[in-house]
């Protein structure tokens, strides 16, 4: 049985129970500041922790599941391929995409 992991809204990955209240905070400040030194074209609006009102034993898995797809509203498309990229990359591929 595999362990029970929470997802960080902010970047996607998986954490346990205790470390997501740690890592939270850091990645939150890690995003302002790589935010921040963005084009301002590229610039996002802060991720918000979303909210899931459900009940039960299934509420785990609907956290995960609206904290994953708050973690993906943040990539931004490729105006040329439509792949899909963190701020910061996708000034990278767009050098080097055709």
């Amino acid at each position: 049985r595999r362990p029970c992991f929470r997802v960080c809204y902010i970047c996607g990955r998986e954490f346990g129970s205790q470390s997501i209240s740690i890592h939270e905070p850091q990645c939150l400040e890690k995003w302002h500041s790589e935010n921040n030194q963005l084009p301002q074209h590229l610039r996002t609006a802060e991720p918000r922790r979303p909210h899931v009102l459900t009940g039960g034993s299934c509420t785990l898995t609907a956290e995960n599941s609206a904290a994953y797809h708050s973690a993906q509203a943040q990539l931004l498309p490729c105006g040329n391929c439509g792949r899909t990229f963190l701020p910061d990359r996708l000034i990278v591929h767009q050098k080097c995409c055709r």
